[in-house]
């Protein structure tokens, strides 16, 4: 297997070359050298990736130099999921992109972001705002939202904190399926800004208060619920302990902690890749549900319930030890 086809589709994909090309048998296609002054392409180039592509079952050419959308090259467009993974300006793309530093991360142990990207994986999206952006838009679609939103229950719960929580895709949906809930959300500056504005444009913003600051301060103290979205994999044991040590201290005696990540069981193979994936990463790594509990042991908790979920992921509860 070599990664020809794989690098090519990626091409198309960052080039939005789908939203240029109409739709296989709706019209005789796009000719090359209009395509290519749209995306700003060389078109000798850009016909032999695009050729390639069609021998593999993506794009069509209906006509000598003309090209064509079929079905497969339509998820290349803009606002479908595959396109956003593919996009090797994005933070999908370039995470596929770190992997050409797999050796070094085997060798050493160390993450390959830095040997690739030049600065370590958190350090790179801060000073990386568009970057930063797609990161947070790539864990909104990943953070199973509906099945954390309506697969537990809300009821006792007055007032949740989204630790870490991104844009704010997960806590609008908790809200919004939750009418008497309060929330918080705290991430970096910029991602809480982010949020900010995303919870304001769906008129959330008078029920949950965003607070930009690093999960590894002290956060704001006696909500119900901490919400871990995704967020423990990241980080090696000692962060991860640190970020749970965190939201220990501030539920207090009476709040409860909710760490929600993937559980082996659900999916071994996606499993398994999501674990390399967060080694090349930043040294994060997926986790056994025994993990986890040992984790929560050291941060001065204990788990309570396990909720499975769908979505291959599962609601880890934990109260104080």
């Amino acid at each position: 297997m070599d990664l020809v086809t794989p690098m090519a589709l990626r091409v198309a994909a960052t080039l939005r070359l789908a939203d240029f090309t109409p739709d296989d048998g709706a019209a005789d296609g796009t000719d090359l050298d209009v395509l290519a002054e749209s995306v700003e392409a060389d078109p000798n180039a850009l016909a032999r990736v695009l050729r390639h592509l069609t021998q593999h079952g993506i794009f069509t050419e209906p006509g000598p130099g003309r090209f064509a959308a079929n079905p497969a090259a339509a998820l290349l467009r803009t606002g479908a999921l595959g396109a956003a993974w593919l996009d090797l300006t994005g933070f999908g793309g370039q995470m596929d992109l770190a992997f050409t530093g797999l050796l070094h991360t085997v060798r050493t142990g160390e993450p390959a972001w830095e040997q690739v990207f030049g600065q370590p994986f958190w350090p790179y999206l801060d000073a990386n705002p568009a970057i930063s952006a797609s990161f947070d838009a790539v864990m909104a679609i990943e953070a199973g939202n509906t099945a954390v939103a309506t697969g537990f229950d809300w009821s006792t719960v007055s007032h949740v904190a989204d630790i870490g929580g991104g844009s704010g895709t997960l806590i609008a949906e908790v809200l919004r399926h939750n009418p008497h809930l309060r929330g918080t959300l705290a991430d970096l500056p910029k991602t809480a800004a982010r949020a900010r504005e995303h919870l304001a444009g769906l008129g959330l913003d008078s029920r949950c208060e965003v607070i930009g600051q690093s999960f590894f301060d002290p956060l704001p103290a006696g909500r119900d619920v901490y919400l871990l979205t995704r967020v423990i994999h990241d980080w090696d044991d000692a962060a991860a302990s640190a970020i749970l040590r965190r939201c220990a201290e501030a539920a207090g005696a009476a709040g409860r902690v909710l760490v929600i990540e993937s559980a082996p069981e659900h999916d071994p193979a996606g499993f398994a890749e999501m674990d390399l994936r967060m080694l090349v990463l930043a040294g994060g790594r997926e986790r056994t549900l025994d993990d986890y509990a040992a984790l929560a042991t050291d941060a001065g908790l204990r788990v309570d319930k396990i909720h499975h979920q769908v979505e291959r992921y599962v609601i880890i509860e934990c109260v104080p030890a």
